[in-house]
């Protein structure tokens, strides 16, 4: 099973957004001047102009996404374009091709339209790391949600911190009925996380409030199996 490394590098703040019709969080996580975006939804290039406005100085590194479906990847093209072109788009190397199918269902499904961010500048794969100022963000594959669903866990001097996308959520776990979706993997995914994340792990969510390995390890009967 992947190490992760677990010593705490660098100081980090998170903040988030939330937009969007199906209300996704956005999260940027700044470390000495630099920035991730993550998970950008909707209007991408509001996000970037606002951010740029708040935190002068702060150059945004890259923009990944937990997952391939439409609603986590929505506004990378706008902030693609907002930010000059040259910051790079990541997404697990799984859901890469399912893109465009992905954006087709949202539309047919529920009527949303997003624009097609395009192909990734890296695709990742489990035991990457994105560098972010003093932090280390970390790719976990955890495989369910979609096929190539991912968490990014970082330890820092304020506490171990990450981005679980809708592989988890509180006392619960993301759909598993979704195109790729399967409930055995992401039942995996789940325990693989248990295992490998500290307890103290803060937890940011796709959809709704964050919480802690330690907290669902207590109440969250799918992390118990």
């Amino acid at each position: 099973m992947l190490e992760l490394d677990v010593e705490p590098k660098g100081h980090v703040r998170v903040e988030a957004v939330v937009t969007g019709p199906l209300e996704t969080n956005v999260y940027f996580l700044i470390s000495n001047g630099e920035a991730v975006v993550i998970d950008p939804a909707w209007d991408g290039g509001r996000l970037a102009r606002v951010f740029a406005e708040q935190h002068p100085g702060v150059q945004v590194k890259a923009i990944v996404c937990t997952h391939g479906h439409a609603d986590h990847v929505g506004g990378v093209a706008g902030m693609k374009r907002a930010l000059g072109g040259d910051v790079p788009f990541a997404l697990a190397a799984a859901d890469a091709p399912a893109i465009e199918a992905n954006i087709a269902y949202q539309r047919r499904m529920w009527g949303i339209e997003v624009e097609d961010p395009g192909a990734p500048d890296r695709l990742l794969h489990e035991g990457d790391v994105i560098q972010v100022g003093e932090a280390s963000l970390q790719v976990i594959e955890t495989p369910g949600h979609t096929p190539g669903g991912i968490v990014l866990f970082a330890a820092t001097e304020d506490g171990d911190v990450a981005f679980v996308g809708d592989t988890l959520f509180p006392g619960s776990h993301g759909r598993t009925d979704l195109e790729g979706g399967s409930e055995g993997e992401i039942l995996a995914s789940l325990s693989k996380i248990a295992e490998l994340l500290p307890p103290g792990t803060r937890c940011y969510i796709g959809h709704g409030p964050s919480t802690t390995i330690a907290r669902e390890l207590a109440t969250n009967p799918f992390m118990r199996r």
